[in-house]
This record gives C-alpha cells, structure tokens and sequence, in this order.
C-alpha cells in the first residue's frame, strides 16, 4: 500500500523498552477511589448517589442531565469497584492547569461486587443505535488522550473509512503496545464492533509503528484466525507525531484535513487501540469504562510497566506497587512530549490517565538557559502543521493576540516539535499555550461584556415600554365617571391635551377626598 508523508515531524528516543517488556499486571483495589466527575470532553456529570450509599461495581453514580444520553457531549462515570461513598468534595485532578475539581470519593470493601452486567450478543444483528446507545451508557471516551466520548464519534453520517489508531508515537507510552500484544482479539472485535455502528464502513485500518513488531504480529495473526475479514493491518515509519490524527490521516490516505476542517468532512473516523477494547468490553462483556491500562515508567520505579488500573486509584499507590525509588522527584502524566508535571501524585488515575512517567532528582536536568532566536527556521521545518512558529513565538511574547490568532496560533497542537529542534532552548510550547490561555480569557471577557450590553439594553427597553404604558393608561381614564362632578363633557373636548389631563386628574382627587354618603 502507498504511504504518503506528513510535513515535519522529528526522530525522538522512544524509551519504549523500559514498559514494554513485561506483561499487563492487575493492580490491586485501592483502598479510596478518587472519581472526578468531569473525565472527559465536554458537558460534566453530576452525581447521583448520596453520601454513605454503598454501590456496585459497574454502577452509574454521576451523569450528564438530558433524556437522550446518547447524543449528549458527555460521558457516565461508574463506580470502579463496590464500596461506600465517602465524600462529594473538591479534590486536585490531573490537568495541566492544576485546579480541583469535585469528585466522588468512595471507600472500597475489597469484595469487587458487580451490578448485573447485560452485554449485547449478537450485536451484529442489532440497530446500529442501539449499540451506540450501550456504547454511550458505558462511558467509553478516546483513552489516547483527549478524551472525547465515542459515541458521538461513532455517527454514521457519510463515514466510509474508519481508522484504528495503533502508532503510539509518544515516549515512554507502552500501554497501547502491550494491549495489541496481549489482547489483539479484543481490539480488532472493538473495532468490527464501531465498524458496525458506524453502518458498516467500507474500511477499516488498523496502523502500527514499524517499532513494534511484535504489536503487528499479534494482530496479523489473530486476523488470520479469526472470521472477522475486510481490516487492513498497516505499518507505518516511526516519526513523531505520526500518532495525531491529521498526520495519520496523511499517512495512510494522502490527504490533508486543513484548518477548521474535520476528518467526518472527508467521511473518515479515527479510535485508539485501547478505546476499541473498552467498546468490546462494553458490547461483548457488558463491562462499562471502569478500569485501563497505564504504563508507570521511569527511572524513578524499581520495576518499570504496564498496569490494568482501576478508574479513580490515587496514583501513588501505582508507583509503590512499581517500586517507588526513595528520590523520586518528579511525576509526569503523558508522554516525554505532551505530557505535564503533576504537583502530587495524590491525584487519581481517570479515563485519560495513560502513562505516569517517574523521574528521580539526579536525571532531571535543568532548563538550558533560552538564548535570542536567531531565524534559523528549523521550528517551521519540523512543524507538522506547517505554521510558522517563529513568527507565533513573537507575536505572543510581544502579547499581541490578535497576531497570534490570524497566524492560526488554536491550530498548534502543542505535539513540541519545534522546542525540541530549537537551538536557542525557546520554550516555544510554553509561549503558545499562555497565548492560548490569554486569548480565550480575552474572549470570555468580551463575551460576558456582549452579554452585559445586551441585559442593559433589554433593561431600557423594558423601561421604555412600562413608562408607555403608565402613559396608556393616564389617557385612558374614564372621563364621564368624573367629568359631571366637576368639569362638564363639552368644557374637557374644548381642552388642550394637557389641560385635559390636570382637570381629570383635580377630578379623581376631588373624588377621592369627597367623604362617603352616610
């Protein structure tokens, strides 16, 4: 098959044998669960279960409000295993931005007690709706990262392509690897799975990085033996970030998705490797999103690898089952590209958890001090998506957001690529995600201040018509109830308009201090 090739991109150390060696552990039940209850994009969930209920595995205790689920842009959370809920509280959650978040706090029991599960048999035969509807009940969101529930991804609206996304480009990340290694009938079911929601895509890629030749050979070998048929199995060069999505699409079909475009516009969808096992899960076993596999790598962990992890385990409990070393200074969650620092590893684990990278004080190497840009444009060179980041870079260290925003600075996926190739040590990403983060408040600020205008003008024209109104109804005061008590009917249609108006109104009064009849 052809394969074409992305703009830019770099040659990055993988560190992938450092995870990638060892099976998938189980990791035990921890003690606390920690359930954010906004795990992914779009609309959070709210809870619907009390302080000191006891609940199952399995079972929803926070979801969106909204009769049909199935088309909302959010996501159910389930409780990971049985147990009581503790708390409903804001706690810190792993997010670059380093806030709290509410989540649900459930003291577990150790007995792992489920609802009773209900799987889907013989979904084949089966409304594509109805599939997508368990789909969505089960809480399956995109586990690579971003976190955007499946099932609005599995619209079938002109989708004729559907890709399974198994390069893994990141460093450090192992855990998607370990899963075609391990569970390839699982991840190819997945995938006939949304192939058939989608109403039947006329086809369907599964694409590996050259740098897992055992991942590729799992999976061509239990196609081979399976009765699933119509997937082509692909092997792609490695090259960072071969793994997002335009570039993928690039790869495997030639064609560019521009800016503000989406892959759906081309009648293509992308899944992750571990997404399509959670949709297997959900149809097959009839097992919501509860638990993933995480890779805990590292050189600040005795025993580097991949773990089957309940949804909501504080993570430092995952380092001490790897082995915690005594200088372990630094946790990133993400990969050695996009991946941020974790102010504590007290944070849990959650739907977009994917690897935990533990570094130890000795090897973190401090920043090398920035030095001037000197134009070399090896930035531009290496950005996949052909911005220009130098002139990005400028415009928003200069703090002019308008700039930044016409030279498409919301098209930067933050993948890193130019502060990797920079020679002056820019932290080039840094600079991009401040004007980002500066640019939406300065939206936001226009936006509540659009809305304040439109309050005051509603307000003066409501005043406008009340005052009307009171108007109205002066003019509307029954002159023959007053007029042959003190102004005659032909003496008031010889007044001016305001003259009528002050003799009316000494009427009313005169009426009103004339004392009752006895």
């Amino acid at each position: 098959m052809q394969l074409w090739k992305f703009n830019g991109g770099v040659h990055v150390d993988g560190h992938k044998r450092i995870s990638s060696e060892q099976a998938i552990v189980q990791a035990k039940i921890p003690k606390l669960l920690i359930l954010p209850l906004l795990q992914h994009l779009g609309v959070p969930t709210e809870p619907i279960v009390s302080i000191g209920e006891r609940v199952l595995a399995g079972q929803v205790i926070a979801r969106c409000r909204g009769e049909n689920q199935d088309s909302l842009m959010s996501a159910p959370i389930h409780a990971s295993t049985s147990g009581t809920v503790l708390a409903i509280e804001a706690r810190e959650v792993p997010h670059p931005s380093g806030l709290t978040a509410m989540c649900i706090i459930i003291e577990t029991d150790g007995k792992d007690e489920w609802i009773a599960r209900q799987p889907l048999e013989h979904y084949q035969q089966l409304d594509p709706n109805l599939v997508r509807r368990h789909i969505a009940q089960a809480g399956v969101v995109g586990l690579g990262g971003a976190g955007f529930p499946t099932h609005i991804k599995l619209k079938p609206q002109g989708i004729n392509t559907l890709i399974i996304n198994g390069a893994e480009c990141e460093p450090y990340i192992t855990c998607d690897d370990r899963l075609m290694q391990e569970r390839p009938l699982d991840v190819i079911t997945g995938a006939e799975i949304m192939r058939h929601v989608l109403g039947g895509a006329k086809r369907g890629i599964i694409a590996v990085e050259d740098n897992k030749p055992e991942a590729y050979e799992a999976l061509q070998d239990a196609l081979e033996h399976t009765a699933i048929q119509g997937w082509e199995l692909i092997k792609i060069p490695t090259l960072y970030p071969s793994g997002g999505a335009r570039q993928l699409i690039r790869i495997l079909l030639g064609i560019e998705i521009g800016r503000s475009q989406q892959s759906s516009e081309f009648g293509i969808v992308m899944h992750n490797i571990e997404t399509a096992r959670a949709v297997y899960r959900a149809v097959q076993r009839g097992r919501p999103l509860v638990s993933r596999v995480v890779t805990i790598t590292g050189d600040g962990v005795e025993r580097p690898q991949n773990l089957e992890v309940l949804l909501g385990t504080p993570m430092s409990e995952l380092l001490e089952a790897c082995g915690r070393k005594a200088d372990l200074e630094r946790v990133v969650m993400g990969g050695g590209m996009m991946g941020f620092a974790l102010s504590s590893d007290e944070m849990p684990v959650i739907k977009t958890t994917n690897c935990l990278i533990a570094h130890r004080a000795a090897s973190i190497e401090p920043p090398a001090p920035a030095l001037p840009c000197i134009r070399c444009g090896a930035c531009e060179l290496s950005c996949p998506l052909n911005l220009l980041p130098q002139q990005l870079y400028w415009y928003a260290r200069a703090k002019d957001f308008k700039k930044v925003q016409e030279y498409n600075i919301f098209d930067c996926i933050e993948c890193g690529c130019c502060a990797y190739v920079c020679p002056s040590n820019l932290p080039l990403v840094d600079y991009y995600r401040y004007a980002k983060a500066e640019v939406r408040e300065i939206n936001q600020e226009n936006k509540k201040a659009e809305q304040a205008k439109r309050r005051y003008e509603f307000h003066q024209l409501r005043a406008e018509r009340e005052k009307q109104a009171r108007e109205a109804r002066h003019q509307q005061v029954p002159v023959a109830e007053v007029s042959s008590e003190v102004v005659a009917p032909e003496v008031l249609a010889e007044m001016d308009e305001s003259a009528r108006k002050k003799a009316l109104i000494q009427a009313m009064l005169a009426k009103k201090a004339k004392p009752p009849e006895s």
